[in-house]
């Protein structure tokens, strides 16, 4: 039988974590509370085993006794993280937890600044490990393992002594856990029940019970040695000082006690609850509009059931309303199509920025009656999705792409982005989507046109990808100096920016040349050293040979005007095969091309102890070998720039490989003529310089990549068995066919060659093409190109193209060129750029950054602990794990609120969700003021009969509308949000609304005609407010607008979204002259209420006497009596002509313009000396603030020591007070004339 030695003390905690693995083994070990004999083990615990084996330390003992009850883990990966929660508890918690609860159980001398301390770090590890167990119910799997029972143990003295009322509510998980584990039987057994902590208190130990009783086991009776004197003596000062401790906080808790109550919080604004639409409706039914609308707008609610209603009655086809699609519509024809999205993951809002601008526009459109079409594209191949697949694997399986098979790898992934759309209200043609032929039909094209050609030239290559990435695809880091940069497969950071200098020998002599570089690793594939024709230094050795240290290679000397002089030495080391200008002097020299990598980063045709190596380490190695063979000669900083792949980070290699490249220079000039001539249109215009520059200076595009994701080329290397044709080489385009099919490719080998179809051997290239190569086919293969079918005919070319300026060469000219060359026009008429999405820090939006947001997840609202969740399952790397969830607490600390309908900054979008609030607050009440029986007018006309607010509100309408017809032409997107939000929030809520309600309640019969005109008025506003904002909210909208009553119910359209979009020919109101006289108004309006928050008039009206300076202005202000009356909250308003004689005593004065003052009433509302008193109070310590500020900002050394940003701020303090010292003292003077 086994045997366990522990300690018989209660809290040993070294000793219950064995004694509770064991309460879950089939059989409990012999247990003996002893120390075990010397011969055996030198502490405990320690399990003596049958067979005489011994095991010491809690850890050891506790994973044997605990694998014995299968609680270490059902496999290996669950095993691995039950032993990183064994290190957290022994080398985290625990020794926090000691340095907190050992002071008070005096096993040590109370430090109070350490306890407190250690106190803060208790909590900091405890908060860690709450929100490890936010979402799951024990630390490993689904069961409880070793892992929990470690950690608890480790918790067990926090929470018996230290972990108060208030600290276990705020580790709200932590506390929830460690309850379920106590109340395990097998913890009950060995613990009994725990007390939890009341107080955090010094403890007064009964003497030893012995609650270690497992296996029955007798306690120890073994009595301790007796103490010295100087050690009673140093127990009592220690309990003296506990005591003298204990009083103070007794005393301090007694204070806080008798404290007065606090202030009584400012109520937050009500949080908008979810309202869910429960009412059965059928998929693709018309959701229920006769049952009342809810109290608050919830975007549950409103959302539930209209997309499924759109796309079953059609709205979306472009052939809505018409007999076919190619039926001639006098409007017009839009279509837009959407770029297509990589399946690197879920959308994030820099697509959904993309597509809520292109719904806008195309719902604008559809609604200006043009047959319209929004087609959607499939998820196209590329890098980011090889690398995001991979990465996926071999988390998830442990697998490469090459383990798994090319056929079955390119099956692992796909899927379509349109669901997530849908959910975000995003309006297109989606049965438009199509897949077709028209990638081998376009290369085919062009490499039988020779536009596209094979080349073996230098290449970026990245080794991390494995293949060859185009130049918009490096990234170019500045460098300043020396810089250790971290490179994907080293441990260790690898240095650049450094230039060194070596030596090569002259064949035949003691001279030598100095050399120099940036990556002394490539001398290794030198072939040759360059100097200037005319440098005198270098004369006497034309003709000369330089010997390489490390093989038997001589290089010659030559003479090339690419050398600077001036740099250096003026003699440059030629490595042709790894650097571009050096390939082109090799060119030029007729030099051999040494390559001394492969495709892995590793060098090749080098000699030993060289061959073999990753490329950096032989960085090291190389400089180590010239240094001994002393041809080393300086190492110095240097200024560089470094090409790293914007996808995998590594550093790019040029690397001489064969390649399929397009010939762009033709092609770019016609797709830069098509700007200059005005026939292409790009938007913001600032984009154009860029447009030129890049198209003026086009290089050959690459469009081999090396990868199994994607289009492979459809071309053919041909082996010709017959001796009559010699064999072929890779790099030869001879020997290269191209074919939409294999039969086709190998009619033409044939043809070529001259023999006979079945003496041709055919390989197909194992590249696939570059992404943008059928990205930029995209216009027109989606409509079947080349079949002329109808859609073809009608909707290319298309009418925009809308996107992110980011890939304005990567796409839009790749789209334009290749339109021109294959069907001979361009594949739209203008080209709208917009702003790329950034986070909070500026940095683009990017999966490797872990920094996206998915719009879904600001559509629903998620939580903090969600968002991290979502890095946990990404395809980021740990350490970018743990960066990212810190970039997420501090941008989102409490996750993102649930926010629909407009797509903008997250820190606004709760602000929006408000504003829809009230949109629908005024909706309600409008309704209610129209009353169940109102018939709204065939027509929206004027009468003649309308009131001045009546014209003003619809002269505020008309402008709406022209600013979002203008808007909309010009893609000037904030100028429509703005004309929008500002007609309903501050024009119709706040102005209109308020202003009629007087009116609403009268009886007579004049004001009943009245009343119905306000109700046409706002019945007006309310229908044609919806309309401008459905293509921006389209849900919302739709909701409301189908509460309201139709002007002709017998021909009117069944949704908002197929409704005409408000024209100006229709709202033809705008008036100027209203506009002024409102604004005058709302301006003498402002000026009361300023008034009213001075003297903190909140309930009580006011006379209020307008002092004007002519007759004009008060027939103005009598014309607009009722309107100031009503939204200024006053008793009674008097204009008053000239001076002011006729306004009496007691008034507090303002001035709302140069042709009226406003003069308030306060005599007899206030208490004049209380009001004085309060001012006096406020004066003096504004003069305290001012001085001390002054103090500050006058100090010798304040404007060297003192940042610029809190000088500007300091500042402003200063000007703020000043002013509030000038109005309170204006104010004062104002009150002692009342008085």
């Amino acid at each position: 039988m086994d045997t366990l030695y522990i300690s018989s003390h209660p809290d040993d905690f070294r000793s219950l974590l064995p004694l509770i693995a064991a309460e879950f083994g089939c059989t409990r070990p012999r247990v003996v509370h002893e120390e075990p004999p010397a011969e055996v083990a030198r502490s405990r615990p320690a399990l003596v085993l049958a067979g005489g084996s011994v095991l010491t330390g809690s850890s050891a003992v506790s994973w044997y006794l605990a694998a014995a009850g299968n609680r270490t883990g059902s496999d290996g990966k669950e095993q691995s993280q039950v032993w990183q929660w064994l290190n957290f508890a022994e080398n985290e918690l625990t020794p926090v937890a000691c340095a907190v609860t050992f002071p008070l159980l005096g096993i040590i001398g109370v430090d109070k600044k350490l306890q407190q301390s250690s106190r803060a770090e208790m909590l900091r590890v405890l908060k860690a490990l709450d929100e490890a167990l936010a979402r799951r119910t024990f630390l490993v799997g689904e069961a409880l393992t070793l892992g929990d029972m470690a950690v608890a143990i480790a918790a067990l003295l926090p929470f018996k002594y230290a972990l108060e009322s208030a600290d276990r509510k705020s580790l709200v998980n932590v506390s929830r856990w460690f309850n379920t584990c106590v109340n395990q039987e097998q913890f009950l057994k060995v613990l009994g029940k725990i007390s939890l902590c009341e107080r955090m208190v010094p403890v007064n130990r009964a003497p030893n019970t012995g609650a270690c009783n497992a296996g029955n086991a007798p306690s120890d009776t073994a009595s301790e040695p007796p103490k010295s004197e100087a050690q009673l003596k140093k127990e009592a000062k220690k309990r003296e000082k506990m005591e003298k401790f204990q009083q103070k906080k007794e005393l301090e808790e007694k204070k806080k006690k008798q404290l007065p109550p606090e202030k009584k919080a400012k109520t937050e604004k009500k949080e908008l609850g979810v309202i869910t639409y429960d009412l059965p409706t059928q998929d693709g039914e018309k959701k229920d509009v006769l049952s009342a609308l809810p109290d608050s707008y919830s975007p549950q609610y409103v959302e539930a059931a209209w997309y499924s209603w759109w796309e079953k009655q059609g709205f979306f086809k472009p052939e809505y309303g018409r007999k076919a699609v190619s039926e001639p519509n006098p409007r017009g024809v839009f279509m837009m199509c959407i770029p297509p999205p990589n399946v690197t993951g879920s959308l994030h809002l820099g697509h959904a920025l993309t597509n809520a601008i292109q719904d806008c526009l195309t719902r604008w459109h559809r609604m200006r009656g043009e047959t319209t079409l929004w087609n959607p594209g499939c998820d196209h191949a590329g890098i980011a999705t090889q690398v995001v697949v991979e990465k996926k694997l071999m988390r998830e399986r442990n697998m490469t792409r090459h383990d798994l098979g090319r056929d079955n790898f390119i099956q692992e992934e796909g899927r379509s982005h349109l669901s997530p759309a849908k959910e975000a209200g995003i309006f297109s043609g989606l049965g438009q989507s199509k897949l077709s032929l028209a990638v081998k039909e376009a290369f085919v094209r062009m490499h039988e046109d020779g536009v596209i050609y094979r080349s073996k030239r230098l290449v970026n290559w990245s080794c991390t990808l494995n293949s060859a990435i185009s130049d918009i695809e490096v990234d170019k880091k500045e460098l300043t100096g020396r810089t250790l940069l971290p490179v994907p497969g080293y441990k260790e950071k690898v240095e650049f920016g450094v230039l060194v200098s070596f030596a090569y020998k002259i064949e035949g002599s003691d001279e030598e040349v100095v050399v120099a570089t940036t990556r002394i690793e490539t001398m290794l594939g030198d072939t040759a050293v360059a100097v200037h024709p005319e440098d005198p230094r270098y004369q006497h050795l034309k003709g000369k040979m330089v010997l390489h240290p490390f093989c038997d290679r001589k290089m010659p000397i030559v003479f090339d005007h690419f050398v600077d002089m001036n740099f250096g030495t003026g003699a440059v080391k030629i490595t042709p095969a790894h650097d571009h200008n050096d390939y082109e002097v090799g060119e030029r020299q007729k030099l051999p091309l040494i390559n001394i990598l492969d495709e892995n980063g590793l060098l090749i045709n080098v000699p030993p102890p060289f061959l073999g190596m990753k490329r950096f380490a032989a960085r090291k190695a190389v400089l180590q070998a010239l240094k001994d063979n002393g041809q080393f000669r300086d190492v110095k900083d240097n200024p560089m720039v470094v090409p790293i792949c914007s996808r995998s980070k590594d550093i790019v290699e040029p690397l001489l490989k064969p390649q399929w490249y397009v010939n762009c220079a033709e092609m770019g000039k016609q797709a830069a003529d098509a700007v200059r001539n005005g026939e292409l249109k790009i938007i913001p215009d600032h984009h154009l310089k860029t447009w030129f520059n890049w198209m003026d200076n086009i290089r050959d595009w690459c469009i081999s990549r090396q990868l199994w994701w994607g289009h492979r080329i459809p071309a053919y290397f041909v082996t010709v068995n017959s001796p009559s044709v010699k064999p072929g080489e890779d790099v030869d385009g001879h020997y290269w066919v191209s074919g939409r099919s294999e039969e086709e490719a190998r009619e033409k080998a044939a043809k070529r060659f001259g023999v006979p179809a079945d003496t041709i051997s055919l390989r197909q290239d194992e590249d696939v093409l570059d992404t943008w190569f059928s990205s930029g086919i995209f216009p027109f293969s989606i409509f079947g190109w080349p079949t002329e079918s109808e859609d073809l005919q009608v909707f290319y070319p298309g009418t925009l193209l809308e996107t992110g300026h980011d890939i304005l060469f990567f796409w839009v000219a790749r789209m334009v060129m290749m339109g021109l060359k294959l069907t001979g026009k361009l594949p739209f008429k203008e080209v709208y750029l917009h702003a790329v999405v950034r986070d909070a820090h500026g940095r683009k939006m990017s999966k490797s950054l872990g920094n996206v947001i998915d719009p879904l997840d600001v559509i629903s609202g998620i939580s903090l602990e969600g968002l991290h969740a979502q890095l946990i399952d990404s395809n980021l790397d740990p350490l970018e794990v743990e960066k990212a969830k810190q970039g997420q607490k501090s941008d989102y600390p409490t996750g993102i609120p649930e926010c629909r309908d407009i797509n903008l900054d997250v820190n606004r979008i709760l602000g929006y969700r408000y504003f829809c609030n009230k949109l629908w607050n005024a909706v309600k009440f409008a309704m209610r003021t129209l009353g169940e029986g109102f018939v709204p007018c065939p027509q929206a006309q004027l009468c003649g009969n309308e009131g001045v607010t009546d014209r003003w509100i619809l002269s505020r309408l008309s402008a709406a509308v022209a600013l979002c017809d203008g808007g909309f032409k010009a893609y000037d997107f904030p100028t429509i949000t703005t004309a929008i939000y500002n007609f309903w929030l501050y024009e119709l809520c706040d102005v209109y609304l308020e202003s009629i309600k007087p009116m609403m309640s009268r009886t007579d019969s004049e004001g009943q005609k009245a009343a119905e005109l306000c109700r046409q008025t706002l019945f007006t506003c309310l229908e044609a407010g919806l309309r401008l904002l459905s293509p921006i909210m389209p849900f919302v909208s739709e909701e409301l607008y189908q509460r309201l009553p139709r002007r002709r119910p017998q021909d009117s359209p069944p949704s908002i979204c197929v409704t005409p979009y408000p024209d100006m020919s229709e709202f033809c109101w705008h008036s100027e002259e209203v506009d002024r006289q409102m604004e005058f108004v709302m301006c003498v309006v402002r000026t009361v209420r300023s008034l009213r928050a001075d003297y903190n008039l909140t309930k009580t009206r006011a006379d209020c006497y307008l002092q004007c300076i002519n007759s004009e202005t008060v027939a103005l202000v009598q014309t607009y009596n009722l309107q100031i009356q009503t939204l200024s909250y006053s008793q009674a308003i008097h204009p008053v002509l000239g001076n002011d004689t006729a306004i009496p005593q007691g008034c507090a004065v303002a001035i709302a313009s140069d042709k009226c003052t406003v003069h308030l009433m306060l005599k007899g509302l206030i208490d004049l000396e209380k009001e004085v008193a309060k001012l006096a109070t406020k004066k003096g310590e504004l003069q305290k603030q001012m001085e001390k500020m002054k103090e500050k900002m006058s100090k010798s050394d304040y404007k060297e020591k003192v940042p610029v940003k809190v000088q500007e701020a300091d500042s402003e303090k200063l000007r703020q007070s000043e002013a509030e010292h000038q109005k309170v003292q204006e104010a004062i003077e104002n009150f002692r004339k009342m008085m």
